[in-house]
């Protein structure tokens, strides 16, 4: 990997928009000084939705945009690609960094089409890369659950995709007549005692060992002890893997982002 500057990025904005929500991280001062999170909107008005809403946090964190330097942006919604491009426009009066299949050259690929790879994963890999220097599995708790196996050399070996939480306890929800939505908390036995309980058990307490086993079998099939680094809004519900991971960090996909922003000005 040659993302290897410490280019001094003044005012960052990182902005990951996922299937569900959209990140906003406000980097500065070498720290993520505020991060915002909204919800996935395509519709006509997307951009003056987002407008409205990116302008009112910047006004009420005291931020004044002519202060950003840059706006670095991963989206796996098409769609919303050109209204923060033109939003980004707006604030920096200078198109955004867009990533896209033409930064992948900064890892390489064993894959048979690595211009597939989600951008958010791809920022995942950077950040995971220049963080551990290690092989290691990234895991990705979102709308998808992901894990990403990488080496120290920056070679990413393939990608597994499964449900993620929400979305396998909204297929049951949507798909069945009598089975309720209920909230992703942990329960404390794997006895479901009524309904809700009994689908906690079966999605969250499977969903542990989903974990287990993924990292357990990639760690077999390379012959190697890859260390584990999870992110995603859902990655701290699963208690019982907390001992499982080398590392958590919620706003990887930002640093991923934030190391690009860098690598584009070197």
């Amino acid at each position: 990997m040659t993302v290897t500057h410490n280019y001094c990025l003044g005012m960052l904005l990182g902005i990951d928009i996922g299937n569900s929500n959209v990140v906003i991280g406000c980097w500065s001062d070498d720290q993520w000084v505020h991060v915002w999170r909204l919800p996935t909107l395509v519709q006509e008005d997307s951009l003056i939705f987002y407008q409205t809403r990116l302008r009112s946090l910047l006004l009420d964190a005291g931020i004044n945009h002519s202060d950003l330097n840059d706006i670095v942006i991963s989206t796996v919604v098409p769609d919303l690609a050109q209204p923060f491009t033109e939003l980004s426009a707006r604030l920096t009066g200078q198109p955004p960094i867009l990533v896209n299949a033409g930064w992948y050259h900064l890892l390489k690929f064993d894959t048979e089409s690595p211009s597939e790879m989600g951008s958010d994963l791809f920022a995942n890999a950077i950040a995971a890369n220049r963080m551990l220097r290690s092989d290691c599995i990234i895991i990705d708790f979102g709308t998808a659950l992901t894990f990403t196996t990488l080496t120290a050399e920056g070679l990413i070996r393939g990608v597994a995709i499964a449900p993620g939480l929400k979305t396998a306890m909204g297929a049951l929800y949507q798909k069945t007549a009598q089975l309720p939505e209920v909230p992703l908390e942990l329960p404390r036995s794997v006895l479901g005692t009524n309904t809700q309980h009994a689908i906690q058990s079966g999605v969250l307490i499977g969903y542990v060992g989903l974990v287990k086993h993924m990292v357990s079998t990639i760690r077999e099939e390379t012959g190697a002890h890859y260390k584990t680094i999870a992110t995603g809004g859902l990655s701290s519900i699963l208690h019982p893997l907390s001992s499982s991971f080398d590392m958590v960090d919620p706003h990887l996909t930002l640093n991923g982002l934030r190391l690009i922003a860098e690598a584009n000005h070197a």
